[in-house]
């Protein structure tokens, strides 16, 4: 059995190749509690979706991963996990000031720009998951940008202060503590219901691109697949997973 949720459990290390790496070898080795947290300063192959890497300067952001042991899910509902951790992120960061949403599937945008990234890679027993790490990358003091990356921004490009890395990352595990807890009574409603409230492009037509074309549309719905639907200027509805449709800038 695994020891219960424990929002606190932070190891933090000055560097690592990455986080999630460095997390799955840590559960390899022994009986890792849920919600553990390892942070890092600096990661030398942190890697982000679609096998970007992100940039990070020194110690200046918050590189953490963290493990749950989601044995209750089904593989297919998996996307009730990113809602809840783009979710946790992004109630805390909007303590701080407006603006902030979630770019679906789970980036986390200020305005157009991209502040924090995720990555979570689940592990599965027959049709359940068994294991999940969360892999996030969040610009907290970074004072400026120097990869050709095309939108990033820091807290503190936002607000102009520095903040207390550590603290922001209580809070954040907090809340995905909160919400962890609220899966595990299948009650999820709160959680989809302020995902799409807090979804980036979601009234008004914008612009989208797929393996065929660039089009415009609206945001229809996301169902609990994580499949986002479409409704284009035609009125045709167009269904998308991961990766098969992108957000024009």
């Amino acid at each position: 059995m695994h020891s219960p949720v424990n929002a606190m459990n932070i190891h933090y290390i000055d560097e690592t190749h990455s986080t999630n790496s460095y997390l799955a070898e840590l559960c390899l080795n022994g009986d890792v509690p849920e919600l553990t947290t390892v942070c890092t300063g600096f990661q030398t192959a942190g890697r982000g979706q679609r096998g970007n890497s992100w940039e990070s300067a020194k110690d200046a952001n918050l590189l953490f991963s963290f493990v749950l042991y989601p044995t209750f899910i089904a593989a297919r509902h998996q996307f009730i996990l990113s809602q809840m951790v783009s979710l946790a992120i992004v109630e805390v960061l909007s303590t701080f000031a407006d603006g902030f949403s979630i770019k679906w599937p789970n980036d986390i945008y200020w305005k157009e720009k991209k502040i924090a990234g995720i990555l979570i890679e689940n592990d599965l027993t027959g049709l359940m998951l068994s294991k999940s790490i969360a892999g996030i990358g969040l610009n907290i003091n970074q004072e400026s940008f120097k990869s050709d990356a095309p939108n990033p921004v820091s807290l503190y490009q936002i607000l102009g202060t520095k903040q207390n890395k550590e603290e922001v990352l209580q809070k954040i595990m907090e809340r995905m503590a909160f919400h962890y807890q609220a899966i595990r009574r299948n009650d999820t409603d709160f959680i989809r219901k302020t995902y799409m409230q807090y979804l980036f492009r979601r009234e008004g037509m914008h612009q989208f691109s797929d393996k065929d074309e660039t089009f415009m549309a609206s945001i229809l719905r996301i169902e609990e697949s994580g499949r986002l639907v479409l409704l284009d200027t035609s009125k045709q509805e167009r269904g998308y997973y991961f990766k098969e449709v992108s957000f024009v800038f």
